[in-house]
């Protein structure tokens, strides 16, 4: 491929201003950027050893490895392509997927996380000072010099308070602008009236004043807010991730030869040449050319599919071995991948519609909250005739009443459970994840990548006679089909050495051929090699005259697969297997398993319309996959894992994320879901207790909102402490 013919990749996330550094990479004197996805990278090793492989390709000036976003960033000379940078890192054992970059966010900052902890350690260094303040009146300062401290509290708290608080504040406004109350309302009013009253106090020389309440609350529940952004990543968008693995670029055939336009530019019924190794950018049909395609991504079949003029194509589908032209016959918005990223971002909006627990609480507890201190404002006012009295008594109620047990009782338990099955390799995205893991009664599995390895491996080497494997080991290196890569890899594993083959070629859709002691050597289809009919996937060998024999492969179970499909059985779940491989292979692995429910050859929109019909029968499904074609029903069911082997839209889409091989914490996911659930309940009902015993003695004016504020932490240590029962 001459430098002219070479693609021009879209610019790097990290550029403010995407089109003009794309319009950039296309100069001809210009580095070009390159985006590879790396859904299997997991350690700095694999960090380390992907820079090294790439940075000893030549044309790579830098490769930059992004852990949390599993991706690299390439910079490259101008005719350097994503598809020459693939197979490097395909033979340093990781998985890559180009992607267009201009259809990710420019930035992936955690703003929200860093606001957090910038208010929440402001807030912290205040309440400090503000306490040592507060011990100095304690401890019987009078006259003028409590006046003073009073003062300098105010002049720490009110900016702080104004600053920090600002969450809540916003929260509250939006909630009251459409009429509706959330658990910020009282938390803000607490706020506002226990600085309102102290302001008060200290003009008019008082005795008390409640300026380090205010801070405490705010700063309490500010860590609260902070635990509960951590317990999830900062999920992007799905269908954003399903929209950049489009292909940015294509070759379009026209009279005057081939040309490199944007998959933008494409009009149905255009010619595009498809290389080996590269993504078909639009749907269409084959017009020329004999290849095989892998449509694991997108169906879930596990073996390659024969391609020849007259077969249809959908974007996002690998061709493995020979160049095709293809017809367009959708583009855009039209295509199948499209199709898909729309289906999730149809699923997205209907997860929004499940209420957590804190939700639930908020509306019984905020009206009951605000009519209680209106009550004993009022009440107070009347009997005494004393405003100030009044006010005092009714920010005693409005802090004890404890917002910041009730803002700690869900995060408190979900960031405990998230470390206890971090360790046990599962990581939690999704805040209210665990909630919906307790009320899961049916469990879904994707077949290949899930519950099997989603890799070939032999199984009758040894039935083969030492010269006929290393004369296929021979063949097989001549190729980059995935059968013959399992097999090059089996052999190696048992010490096997290749026979010199000579005239090695291989055959784009049916296999590699070559010549081996004045013999024609066959490995590849049985059609092509002369084999007969077998009922497992299978190549087949043959040496000159002699009868082909069969090479059998099967996917092997992943590691825990049997154990976590008995557990679940045994717990009284449903199991479904539900896969877009053939009907035979997910029949067999039914079988094995034991899963009387499976279905077979389901596309995307099948998967994801099986998981909205249990959803409509009340079934609470637990949905676990790893391919594009899982995306959809992963957004849409009750509650998703996926491993982190998946692709990055699989992972982006689900509220789980297994880290390890084994699918065994699966199980114990689903207990801990329980378990916290069950301290969440109990950590609004130790929150309700302290209400019920300290609100009397706040509406009988027998606690000073200090006496409060020194309640509402003890039930805030008192919530965190049985959260940690949880580990």
């Amino acid at each position: 491929m001459t430098a002219a013919m070479r693609p021009q990749i879209s610019a790097c996330p990290a550029c403010s201003a995407a089109p003009a550094a794309e319009a950039m990479a296309e100069l001809p004197d210009q580095d070009t950027n390159i985006v590879l996805s790396l859904p299997t990278i997991h350690c700095a090793a694999c960090i380390a050893t992907v820079e090294r492989a790439l940075a000893k390709t030549p044309g790579v000036h830098s490769a930059r490895v992004n852990l949390t976003l599993k991706r690299v960033q390439i910079e490259a000379a101008p005719d350097t392509a994503a598809s020459d940078l693939i197979p490097v890192l395909t033979a340093a054992g990781y998985e890559a997927h180009e992607l267009d970059a201009t259809a990710l966010s420019a930035t992936q900052t955690d703003k929200a996380g860093r606001d957090l902890l910038m208010r929440l350690a402001v807030a912290g260094f205040a309440s400090m000072n503000v306490m040592l303040l507060s011990i100095a009146v304690w401890s019987g300062a009078e006259g003028a010099t409590r006046d003073m401290f009073h003062w300098i509290s105010a002049l720490i708290a009110l900016p702080v308070i104004g600053f920090s608080a600002q969450p809540f504040y916003r929260n509250a406004w939006a909630a009251l602008k459409h009429g509706k109350l959330n658990m910020d309302v009282p938390i803000t009013l607490a706020i506002l009236l226990a600085v309102g009253t102290s302001l008060w106090e200290t003009s008019l020389s008082g005795e008390h004043a409640y300026f380090d309440a205010a801070i405490a609350l705010t700063f309490f529940l500010l860590a609260g807010r902070y635990l509960d952004h951590r317990t999830r990543a900062v999920a992007r968008s799905a269908a954003e991730e399903l929209a950049a693995l489009e292909v940015p670029r294509a070759w379009r055939v026209t009279p005057e030869g081939e040309e490199r336009v944007a998959v933008a530019d494409l009009r149905v019924g255009d010619l595009i040449r498809i290389r080996p190794g590269a993504r078909m950018p639009v749907d269409g049909t084959i017009t020329e050319g004999l290849s095989e395609l892998d449509r694991s991504l997108l169906t879930g079949e596990t073996l390659p599919v024969f391609a020849e003029p007259g077969i249809a194509v959908s974007a996002g589908e690998v061709n493995l071995t020979g160049p095709l032209t293809i017809r367009a016959t959708a583009v855009g918005r039209d295509t199948s991948l499209h199709r898909m990223a729309d289906l999730v971002a149809i699923a997205e909006s209907g997860r929004s519609r499940y209420t957590s627990l804190a939700d639930k609480a908020a509306k019984l507890y905020a009206p009951g909250v605000h009519i209680l201190s209106a009550l004993s404002f009022l009440g107070w006012y009347i009997w005494s005739g004393d405003l100030r009295t009044a006010l005092n008594i009714a920010a005693a109620v409005l802090i004890i009443t404890c917002p910041c047990a009730l803002g700690l009782a869900v995060p408190a338990v979900t960031t405990a459970a998230s470390g206890r099955l971090f360790r046990k390799g599962l990581l939690i995205k999704h805040a209210t994840a665990l909630e919906r893991l307790a009320e899961v009664d049916t469990v879904v599995f994707d077949k290949t990548g899930t519950l099997t390895a989603g890799a070939p491996e032999p199984t009758n080497l040894n039935q083969l006679s030492p010269e006929t494997l290393r004369v296929a080991m021979a063949l097989a290196m001549g190729s980059s089909h995935p059968l013959s890569e399992a097999l090059t890899r089996a052999a190696q594993a048992i010490g096997t050495k290749p026979e010199t083959v000579s005239d090695i070629s291989e055959r784009p859709g049916y296999g590699t051929e070559g010549r081996w002691n004045g013999q024609i050597v066959r490995l590849g289809r049985a059609a092509w090699v002369g084999g007969g009919q077998t009922d497992q996937t299978a190549a087949w060998i043959r040496i000159g005259g002699a009868p082909a024999q069969p090479i059998l492969f099967t996917d092997r179970l992943r590691v825990g697969a049997e154990q976590l499909v008995q557990e679940l059985q045994a717990d009284g779940k449903t199991v479904i297997l539900m896969s877009g491989d053939t009907t035979p292979a997910v029949e067999r692995l039914a079988n094995r398993l034991g899963i009387a429910q499976w279905v077979a050859e389901a596309l995307p929109q099948d998967k994801a319309a099986r998981v909205l019909d249990l959803a409509d029968q009340g079934r609470k499904v637990l949905m676990v996959g790893d391919g594009l074609n899982d995306t959809a029903a992963l957004v849409g069911a009750h509650v998703s894992i996926s491993p982190a082997s998946a692709l990055d839209a699989a992972r982006v889409a689900s509220d789980i994320v297994l880290l390890g091989s084994t699918l065994v914490p699966i199980a114990d996911a689903l207990r801990t879901g329980r378990k916290a659930t069950k301290r969440i309940r109990e950590n609004f009902r130790i929150a309700t207790w302290y209400n019920l015993i300290a609100v009397p003695l706040a509406v009988a004016g027998l606690c000073s909102p200090l006496i409060a504020a020194l309640a509402m932490s003890a039930s805030s240590i008192t919530v965190s402490l049985n959260a940690l029962r949880v580990r």
